[in-house]
């Protein structure tokens, strides 16, 4: 007898389909938007010390966030992206690396980059378009703020593989946004991540905007977590403004990682509380009843009401931080004025090992010698 075909075999006597798999998404949270705790918290979370550090960082980028912005209008500052409502995921799952991991960043991710070590200064210089700014004096192993959407995901990829090649115990994180889940970046690098069991945490912040087009428009997926299941990798959802949940999740996805267990995707569900950019009106095309309904998921009010009414914070403690974080911004500010703007021949520069003679031709043109 001959081969049974394919598709016959797939087909059970009554006509109907088998299951060929079932998966599922778990979706994670500990304190909802009243600050009330839904579920039994981490050990962490009854530690004061700890949520109030997790709490001042991030204040600090609140606040810077507001400065920059306003810098950016003054005509002192590039383009920026604010973060505004996505501090609890970018403290989150940058206070679970350890100092040996590395990260890979989209735009927007100030308030794990401050975590991580880069100086307010750091960022400004950035953001004002100067690329020593990136030239990080702490996490000197972070990858550059990856402008290119998805692009920073096969990095991660490249990163990991090296530390599982050097058998170091060591974690690449990449974040980027809902959109960049789409690009075939991020799936060729879950692929890869899940073929090779690397040491790669992905964590999608899924703010619910890819620039204009809403997250309905731009995936037909049920979760972005679920994109995951294409790698053959866990996928897991968390509410993002949930600073219980991010740290948490995080942690168990990185501490996975580092043992050997592989790969994860981590979608954390935020809002986008302002523009994409400065350069970008939110209005045109979102509603503002969407934003007033998402201030009240706010992930500074939720914790900072979470830390008092365990009496863990007062009045007078958020009105001396208030003031030391504005200090700090200021200072930050003040230095980064007096620097000196970057000559314009380091695109020449510092492009190439040696500069080809088409080149060498124009930098002598734009320079004059």
């Amino acid at each position: 007898m001959g081969a049974i075909p394919l598709n016959k075999r797939l087909v059970p006597p009554t006509g109907e389909d088998r299951i060929a798999a079932e998966f599922q998404i778990p979706y994670r949270q500990y304190l909802d938007a009243s600050a009330s705790l839904v579920a039994e918290p981490p050990e962490f979370a009854r530690n004061p010390g700890i949520m109030i550090s997790l709490y001042r960082a991030m204040t600090l980028s609140r606040i810077f966030d507001a400065k920059a912005i306003a810098l950016q209008r003054t005509g002192q500052l590039g383009t920026y992206p604010s973060s505004a409502g996505q501090e609890a995921i970018g403290v989150g799952y940058a206070s679970a690396m350890q100092a040996v991991d590395a990260m890979t960043t989209t735009y927007r991710e100030q308030p794990a980059q401050l975590w991580r070590g880069v100086t307010l200064v750091e960022l400004l210089r950035f953001w004002g378009g100067d690329e020593r700014g990136s030239d990080f004096s702490v996490p000197r192993e972070d990858f550059p703020v990856a402008v290119p959407i998805a692009s920073q995901a096969p990095h991660a990829v490249g990163i990991a593989t090296a530390f599982k090649l050097r058998r170091e115990p060591r974690v690449a994180v990449c974040a980027l946004g809902d959109g960049a889940s789409s690009k075939g970046d991020f799936y060729e690098s879950i692929n890869l991540a899940g073929v090779w069991q690397l040491p790669v945490v992905f964590i999608v912040i899924n703010n619910g905007w890819a620039i204009s087009l809403p997250r309905e428009k731009q995936t037909a997926t049920e979760t972005l977590a679920q994109k995951a299941i294409a790698g053959g990798i866990p996928g897991i959802q968390i509410d993002g403004n949930d600073i219980i949940a991010a740290h948490q999740v995080c942690s168990e996805a990185i501490t996975r990682a580092r043992s050997g267990g592989g790969a994860t995707v981590v979608e954390a569900v935020t809002y986008r509380m302002g523009d994409h950019t400065t350069a970008d009106d939110a209005s045109r095309y979102r509603r503002e009843e969407l934003v007033s309904a998402a201030w009240k998921l706010d992930p500074l009010a939720r914790l900072r009401n979470y830390l008092a009414n365990r009496q863990w914070w007062s009045k007078t403690d958020e009105e001396q931080l208030i003031a030391e974080c504005r200090e700090k911004v200021e200072a930050a500010v003040a230095e980064y004025m007096k620097l000196p703007p970057p000559s314009p021949a380091d695109m020449f520069d510092y492009l190439f090992e040696t500069l080809p003679p088409a080149l060498q031709w124009q930098r002598k043109q734009f320079t004059g010698g």
